[in-house]
């Protein structure tokens, strides 16, 4: 069982260098976007020695809520299906996750759930109606000109809601998912034959919440995907972003049962405590 973290980092490479340390562990190997606006040499010099870790090579500037998400995904998603590894899994990490169980426990927890997707895959229309207005209207947040916003506004207002590309019914909530290397090859070649669809997902509002769980759960590969993405994600603020977990949070996320949660600061204590609990 080979599992590849595939992680997206942007600031922290201390932090990133510690994420990368817990979690190795044997048949494990790191893949790792660094923003392109970062300066990737930091995280070079973080990680120098360990073996195990690869940064991808075509990275991205990345920009919050935007198709970006997606395009740095993607790149690293065919940059793992080229590296020739045997991969089993691929799991989808930000430098500001950390794990809850050891490695051990992961490992063996897909060992026992061989081929499944973990990711969640909540009904837009029924179970997620808060990002109905994501794929029903128009968002230009990928583009950048004067004035983007008002003529946004005004195209929503002269046209037609928008319409799923090939009756597709959308899914989605977390960006971060655990799923299996024919997952990704799937969806790397859906997405490159399918230029209609992000055509689509260009003008949705954080569409990486929502083109990857879509295409899987539109597909031959709907009865793999478990709804469950292994994390632990306080969204209690009502805010834009999840709550930012301190030591007051500790009980609550290490009795979830999860594998992962997120988000941390860096060097904050509840690190220190997960540490001493799952040694």
């Amino acid at each position: 069982m080979m599992v590849a973290h595939f992680i997206l980092a942007h600031a922290y490479p201390d932090q990133l260098c510690r994420l990368v340390n817990r979690l190795s562990y044997s048949n494990t190997v790191f893949f790792v976007h660094v923003d392109l606006k970062s300066n990737i040499h930091d995280f070079e010099l973080a990680l120098a020695n360990n073996p195990n870790v690869h940064f991808i090579q075509n990275r991205v500037d990345i920009q919050w809520a935007t198709y970006s998400m997606v395009d740095a995904t993607i790149n690293g998603f065919k940059e793992i299906v080229n590296s020739g590894l045997n991969i089993d899994y691929v799991n989808l990490l930000s430098a500001q996750d950390y794990p809850i169980q050891s490695s051990k426990n992961f490992h063996s927890f897909l060992s026992d759930n061989p081929g499944k997707a973990f990711m969640h895959c909540l009904d837009v229309e029924t179970e997620w109606t808060e990002a109905i207005s994501r794929v029903k209207e128009y968002h230009f947040n990928h583009w950048n000109f004067p004035g983007k916003f008002k003529i946004q506004n005004l195209i929503n207002f002269i046209l037609p809601n928008r319409k799923m590309p090939e009756g597709l019914i959308p899914v989605g909530r977390s960006q971060w998912f655990t799923v299996t290397l024919k997952h990704i090859v799937f969806l790397v070649k859906r997405i490159e034959s399918s230029p209609h669809i992000v055509k689509f997902f260009r003008y949705s509002w954080a569409p990486d919440e929502l083109i990857f769980q879509t295409l899987l759960y539109n597909s031959s590969f709907k009865e793999d995907i478990v709804g469950n993405n292994l994390r632990y994600i306080d969204w209690s603020e009502g805010q834009k972003n999840p709550k930012l977990l301190t030591k007051d949070d500790y009980n609550s996320f290490m009795q979830s049962g999860k594998f992962f949660a997120r988000k941390f600061t860096p060097n904050d204590v509840v690190l220190d405590m997960i540490d001493e609990a799952i040694k």
